[in-house]
């Protein structure tokens, strides 16, 4: 075992067999893809160690890992040297272990099923659950629009709070958050299983933009500590978020309503209590989000949904809404300026809004930067600002500038030279993140530059919004002509 260890993902080797035509495992497969990320967040490529619960190991090696990832599935928890490993770590890290241990569901597991240890820490979970039928899958496309929606954005919540766990470890500062507004605060409901990708979007918005979000921690699954502290957290807050869908959600031990009703419920009396007792001075405000086009729903989510609606009729400061995700985000940003006595808010959420300039975000690799040379000067041809990836060898400094360049962009053009695909998808989700970098308005346009020679698949590409540019040289910059004249016309059309 190396000296020293950033991630050690622990797990059962009936999870990690080749299945199909894979070559290699689910557990090798999602190591490969959250290094690839991991290392854009650090900027720097983690140490990551497999360990299979029959593989040798001793104890004294544990206090070289920093955190540990549990991969759950039955065959886990059914594995005693895996248990045994995960006690041996809190054994040796001490009461700081809890938050350096993550777990991930690789399939579905009751949480009474689960050790004490493992059970009440956040979860990442990587199976998905079929609409019609209800039945839970494990995820084994990688691939493709339902992939991106759900395993890679799992993948990227799970490697941002790997990320906020080992800067410190490494005896790093964090990135410095603006302090907006005095840091307010916002109680983000917790969820039933099929809007968990949903809240985790909303949630990192939230964050790189300066709140604090509540609730911190997995909510308690008795319903007394819940509702305490629930009632605990609600007024440190000045809005709360809820989102409902499919599922009416979990019902906690102790009650016959579901998690996501009792934290509406104590949500709808602490706004009728700030409104009394601040004779209407001060105002708590909630949004309900409902996702669109609902359906197949139970009869005890029918009727719960229909509660929500009746009770919010007499009310104020509360709104429902049944729109897509984004323009939600939008919603939520435009509530949380008006609930601010000043607009600070407004200006750092437009830090870089300049309308006198559109900007052309080119993200080429470091071994692509002289080939790439020509979008740039037919971008500046054009009448465009263009951004570059920056030229530093210091990979923190490149990373700022990949991220500072997500937030001020107006378009994107992605260079496929000798880089991989792999290479291509993470920028892709990059760019599919940018709002939790900070940015407030849409990418106009993007597209992918194949140089001359050099030919892909669209296909492979489908479901991601993206122009593919190949072919010869004159067809290139034809259609990077065309490109610009398209994006031209969306700013001024």
């Amino acid at each position: 075992m190396a000296d020293s260890i950033d991630i050690l993902i622990l797990f059962s080797e009936d999870d990690n067999r080749p299945e199909g035509n894979m070559q290699d495992g689910w557990v090798t497969q999602f190591k490969k893809f959250l290094e690839v990320l991991l290392q854009q967040v650090l900027g720097e490529k983690p140490s990551i160690l497999l360990k299979a619960d029959h593989d040798t190991i001793t104890g004294g090696d544990l206090s070289k890992v920093s955190t540990m990832i549990t991969i759950v599935s039955k065959s886990f928890i059914n594995s005693g040297p895996c248990l045994d490993l995960v006690e041996s770590y809190y054994s040796k890290i001490g009461s700081g272990a809890k938050k350096r241990v993550f777990k991930v569901y690789k399939s579905r597991v009751k949480s009474e099923e689960l050790p004490t240890k493992l059970r009440l820490l956040p979860s990442y979970e990587f199976f998905k659950s079929e609409k019609d039928s209800g039945a839970f899958k494990d995820y084994n496309e990688f691939f493709g629009p339902e992939a991106e929606r759900s395993y890679w954005m799992k993948l990227v919540d799970l490697a941002y709070d790997l990320h906020e766990v080992l800067i410190p470890l490494k005896g790093r500062k964090k990135e410095h958050v603006k302090d907006i507004d005095g840091r307010k605060t916002v109680y983000l409901a917790e969820v039933s299983h099929d809007l968990t990708v949903h809240r985790n979007i909303i949630r990192r918005e939230l964050q790189r933009h300066g709140y604090e979000v509540l609730p911190d921690e997995p909510l308690p699954r008795k319903a007394r500590e819940l509702e305490d502290l629930v009632k605990s957290q609600l007024p440190k807050c000045t809005l709360s978020i809820h989102l409902v869908g499919h599922s009416y959600g979990e019902i906690p031990e102790g009650s016959e309503l579901s998690v996501v009703d009792i934290q509406h419920r104590l949500a709808t009396l602490h706004s009728k209590e700030v409104e009394k007792a601040s004779k209407g001075r001060e105002r708590f405000s909630r949004l309900i989000w409902i996702l669109p086009n609902i359906k197949n729903i139970s009869e005890r989510q029918k009727s719960f949904i229909e509660n929500i609606q009746r009770d919010l009729m007499d009310m104020e400061h509360a709104e429902i809404l049944q729109t897509p995700l984004e323009d939600f985000k939008n919603i939520i940003r435009e509530e949380l300026i008006e609930i601010s006595t000043h607009r600070r808010l407004g200006k750092a959420l437009w830090e870089y809004s300049d309308t006198d300039k559109t900007w052309i975000y080119v993200i080429a690799d470091k071994t692509d930067a002289k080939e790439a040379e020509f979008v740039h000067k037919m971008a500046k041809k054009g009448g465009f600002e263009v951004l570059t990836s920056g030229k530093e060898d210091d990979l923190m400094n490149l990373r700022q500038t990949h991220i500072e360049n997500l937030r001020k962009l107006d378009a994107a053009i992605i260079f496929f030279g000798n880089v991989n695909e792999q290479w291509v998808r993470m920028k892709l989700l990059d760019l599919l993140k940018a709002p939790g970098f900070g940015r407030n308005k849409p990418i106009l346009n993007k597209a992918l530059v194949c140089p001359p020679g050099k030919v892909v698949d669209p296909s492979i590409f489908n479901g991601m919004d993206i122009k593919i540019i190949q072919g010869k040289e004159n067809d290139i910059q034809a259609e990077l002509e065309s490109f610009m004249e398209e994006l031209k016309e969306g700013i001024h059309g």
